[in-house]
């Protein structure tokens, strides 16, 4: 009698459990990166993680990741294989995603030591040609990036060193490897994606200087982009609330991005976008 009271207590507890628990909160399905910062990594410590998670809370929602390498072949593999609802940081023009409103604007920089004294602001600068010269590639051809493609274009290759946008993924931040080169003069000066040049740029032991790449076009190859985030193509009621809470919390993002040395581009009237 007594080991069928204990079952129906247990039966009873169970039940109660149920009826109690606190329902799971809905997901914001996100697919991202989880060795990329200082966008995002699979500890959270990116400003993409950071903002997923202010969008997530407004929604009343959990962010929920498929953690990807983005290489090629990314959106097809995530977003359109329906393993999320968003990408984060997607350039506007993308035809991969519909894309929000840009949460930033940022340009590619030339990278440099204080102590170098050198000065470049532009590609057109013929000291480029003799100067060991750090690009960010794509893959082994060293004529992918808007940088790499402008040097190529200009006849500065032979002394032009390149540094994979993926790298190793047994190391942590692989992408740093182009700004740790500039401070321990690897190479004499390096162009690179603004985040990522001011979020490495930041935690070296030696002071590097920022310069925006000028101007923001070489030809028709553009060192300046506006930064979004996607959804599938037919999921504009998802756009449209995104664009809601983005508006909602530009004072937020900025700090963030700010907090991050994310480089910003000023529109013409004087505000960074």
């Amino acid at each position: 009698m007594f080991s069928s009271f204990l079952k129906t207590c247990c039966v009873i507890l169970l039940i109660a459990s149920v009826c109690f628990a606190e329902p799971s909160k809905p997901k914001l399905r996100v697919c991202a990166d989880p060795n990329n910062l200082p966008f995002s990594n699979d500890k959270g410590e990116g400003f993409e993680n950071k903002l997923a998670e202010m969008i997530a809370r407004d929604l009343g929602r959990d962010v929920d990741y498929t953690w990807w390498a983005q290489r090629r072949g990314f959106f097809r593999l995530t977003l359109k294989a329906q393993q999320c609802d968003i990408v984060m940081g997607v350039p506007v023009d993308t035809e991969r995603a519909l894309t929000t409103t840009p949460y930033y604007t940022s340009t590619y920089v030339f990278v440099t030591r204080k102590d170098s004294r050198l000065n470049i602001r532009s590609l057109r600068d013929p000291r480029l040609r003799s100067l060991r010269v750090g690009v960010q590639i794509i893959g082994d051809d060293y004529n992918n990036s808007p940088p790499a493609t402008a040097l190529s274009h200009r006849g500065v290759v032979k002394n032009v060193v390149g540094y994979t946008v993926y790298g190793n993924y047994a190391q942590r931040s692989p992408t740093a490897r182009i700004v740790n080169a500039v401070a321990n003069k690897d190479v004499d000066i390096a162009i690179v994606w603004g985040p990522q040049a001011g979020y490495f740029a930041a935690q070296q032991n030696v002071p590097l200087k920022i310069t925006p790449v000028s101007p923001r076009k070489d030809g028709v190859i553009p060192f300046t982009f506006k930064i979004s985030m996607g959804v599938r193509n037919s999921d504009t009621k998802l756009r449209d609330r995104l664009n809601h809470l983005l508006r909602e919390h530009r004072p937020e993002i900025d700090r963030l991005l700010a907090e991050y040395h994310v480089p910003r581009v000023a529109s013409a009237k004087g505000v960074a976008e």
